[in-house]
């Protein structure tokens, strides 16, 4: 179990540097959100005279009225500049009504900034409630492609509907990403990615089981920003997931890859600069918001509540960030009484718990989604024998899984379901009350999505996790080595879930099948397979 350390020989001095470069890109990035005159047809031209949109476009974060627009100017994308100047560079953004842009609603000027690889997060506000939009960025003369976006219904409009996928772990070097192919010819009005977004490995000569040459600066991984820079340039430079980027808004968190493998933030109080470059890589190349900007001390705001009219609340967490290291020991180890002494150890930090408690209590939603990186079922590895569990996860917080489980019982909070990701498995789960007692009561619904590419096409945690199903009788569907999504789709009466299956991802193009359908009924917890 590897955490990241903080050399002091090496790193007060550089993290000081650095930390105080992070509060003046805070100023800046404000100031890029200012609209400027003129336009990017003046801007300075590229080195090479590459086209700059290579990581195609992105949106995220809707509200009623508004959305984030995101690109980054990048036309080499293994430089550590990226070939573009090292000055503020201006880029032109529109918003239309229509895929040919024609009937433009919205446009703008802003800075793309060196001090943020030239990535640009346009807050768009003004616009019209549960409605489809187009945009695109123009810089000098080349236009990015249109991308689609989506606002959310109004907070006191009519129940509606709401079509949703979600998805982590994209090894690039593990498959293609076919699994996003079809995931961008669905109807869908949201992605929820929940982490491993990228992986903090070098990349071989050959890619991998992509067989695709790349470059050598590519063979370490990454331990600084220019290097983190290009990892995401990799792995966003893949056409299906640009694709599947322009096709909907997204709501992103993260995991433990975007930094190190079982990535604890509050384990010893320290933070490298190697942290911080990984944390502000992040948050250069995802459509997020000012909120998420990197502060001083290099931390990046995540957790956040997105509402979808009456329907649905979605609360998306930051479960690496604030957690301390699990109080019983680090991944496959027995349970002990220090988890359940919430004083021991904590999986969201007392601040966000709060947030999270507080929000579920005070929501009139029909169906409340909480959206976290990692499963927060009990999964007993020994059965009667012991007591062993996987301690990264919320196995490895049990008081801070109970404080959530008290909440949906105490606050009778009115349809709880957790999607989550991590395992590269599928798991759909009973949440109890208690999981020390087998005959708790059912409280929450969870579903648990299997890898977009990691782990390949190998059989890896079926054959591992697959004989511990018998001892864990809430675990109610488990598949161990398929790759997909998961698409979900709900209304006042039902939500509908789909395992999106695709048969290998050796090529590009395998089509997504659905391998297995649940339903969960209003005020009913518990998912039913139809």
């Amino acid at each position: 179990m590897v955490v990241i350390a903080n050399s002091a020989a090496q790193s007060r001095p550089d993290r000081r540097r650095f930390l105080g470069g992070i509060g003046a890109v805070a100023g800046l990035a404000a100031f890029s959100q200012v609209p400027l005159e003129g336009s990017a047809l003046a801007a300075p031209r590229v080195r090479g005279g590459e086209y700059p949109f290579k990581l195609g476009v992105a949106s995220g974060d809707p509200t009623p009225y508004g959305v984030v627009l995101w690109t980054r100017l990048v036309p080499e994308l293994f430089s550590p500049d990226g070939g573009m100047p090292s000055r503020p560079v201006p880029v032109d953004w529109q918003i239309a009504l229509d895929a040919g842009m024609r009937k433009v609603v919205k446009r703008g000027t802003v800075s793309a900034l060196p001090e943020l690889a030239h990535s640009v997060h346009v807050e768009v506000e003004g616009l019209e409630p549960d409605r489809e939009y187009y945009y695109r960025f123009r810089y000098r003369g080349d236009v990015s492609e249109a991308g689609r976006t989506r606002t959310a219904p109004r907070e006191h409009g009519a129940l509606g509907a709401l079509s949703f996928a979600f998805a982590s772990c994209q090894d690039w070097t593990h498959g293609f990403y076919s699994a996003y192919r079809s995931m961008a010819e669905e109807d869908l009005d949201l992605v929820i990615h929940l982490g491993d977004y990228v992986y903090e490995y070098g990349i071989p000569a050959d890619g991998g089981a992509r067989q695709t040459p790349t470059p050598d600066v590519l063979r370490e991984g990454p331990t600084d920003l220019d290097r983190w820079r290009m990892q995401y340039a990799l792995y966003k430079s893949d056409p299906d997931l640009q694709r599947a980027h322009a096709r909907f808004p997204w709501l992103v968190t993260w995991d433990d890859h975007e930094v190190q493998n079982d990535y604890a933030g509050n384990y010893d109080g320290t933070i490298s600069a190697s942290r911080v470059a990984a944390y502000k890589a992040w948050y250069e190349h995802q459509p997020v918001g000012r909120r998420s900007l990197p502060r001083r001390d290099g931390s990046l705001l995540l957790y956040r509540r997105r509402g979808w009219g009456r329907l649905a609340q979605l609360d998306v967490l930051d479960t690496r960030q604030y957690r301390t290291a699990p109080p019983c020991g680090w991944g496959e180890a027995p349970a002990c009484d220090a988890g359940n002494d919430p004083a021991k150890g904590t999986m969201l930090g007392a601040t966000q718990e709060k947030w999270l408690l507080d929000g579920l209590r005070d929501s009139k939603a029909r169906w409340n989604v909480i959206a976290t990186s990692v499963m927060m079922a009990r999964l007993d590895h020994d059965g009667p024998t012991g007591d062993i569990i996987w301690h990264d996860a919320w196995d490895g917080f049990p008081a801070s899984r109970r404080a959530i489980t008290d909440t949906f019982t105490a606050a009778k909070v009115r349809n709880p379901v957790l999607v989550a990701g991590d395992w590269h498995s599928t798991f759909v789960n009973d949440i109890t009350s208690d999981f020390d007692n087998p005959d708790s009561p059912v409280v929450a619904t969870e579903f648990v999505g299997t890898s977009i590419s990691t782990n390949g096409d190998g059989e890896v945690y079926g054959p591992y996790y697959g004989p511990m199903i018998q001892w864990n009788p809430h675990i109610t569907f488990f598949d161990g080595d398929r790759r997909g999504y998961v698409t979900c789709r709900l209304n006042a009466d039902e939500w509908r879930t789909d395992l999106r299956m695709v048969p290998t991802v050796s090529r590009a193009d395998a089509a997504a099948t659905t391998f297995a359908s649940f339903v969960i009924e209003d005020r009913k917890p518990g998912a039913v397979r139809i």
